[in-house]
């Protein structure tokens, strides 16, 4: 599906200015033309807090606050404008223990580095077409985590109200 991106506006949060050209040029090809930089996280949530972006792109190794700090403060934080923004951590750390790291701080996808221009649309296009509901927990606010969808009876019945 094609996409009218005009109107978007992006966040770059990266310490690498080639990575950050390479990004910028690709949102171009895209026809999105409102991009914010951030070198590092202090300056990324004031412009956030300014522009109230649509998506972010974050590296997970910016400082003085990570990318998975920064993104538990933008979905926490109580001056965040907007907690349910969505957030795509770019990084060359990719093994599992990581991704499930960024998926438990609210991170919405995950998107290795290196990458090409059909990866990140892919990754914009799920935002758009497949939004996934937040969840507030005591210890969790973000996408929901689950992504398969479990046929009703495929379940093991365990709970006390199941059992009625």
């Amino acid at each position: 599906m094609t996409y009218n991106f005009k109107q978007v506006k992006i966040l770059i949060v990266e310490e690498s200015q080639p990575i950050t050209d390479i990004t910028r040029s690709i949102l171009k090809s895209f026809e999105i033309t409102t991009v914010h930089v951030a070198a590092n996280s202090d300056r990324a949530f004031e412009i956030f807090n300014e522009e109230n972006h649509d998506i972010i792109l974050m590296d997970w190794m910016v400082a003085p606050l990570n990318g998975i700090e920064l993104t538990e403060k933008i979905r926490k934080d109580k001056h965040s404008p907007n907690p349910f923004v969505p957030i795509i951590l770019m990084t060359g750390f990719s093994d599992r223990k990581r991704v499930t790291r960024a998926r438990d701080a609210g991170i919405t996808e995950f998107l290795a580095k290196p990458f090409t221009a059909h990866d990140l649309y892919r990754r914009i296009d799920q935002i758009i077409s497949k939004p996934r509901p937040f969840v507030k927990a005591p210890d969790f606010f973000g996408p929901d985590r689950r992504r398969k969808i479990i046929t009703e009876g495929l379940i093991p019945r365990r709970r006390e109200e199941d059992m009625e």
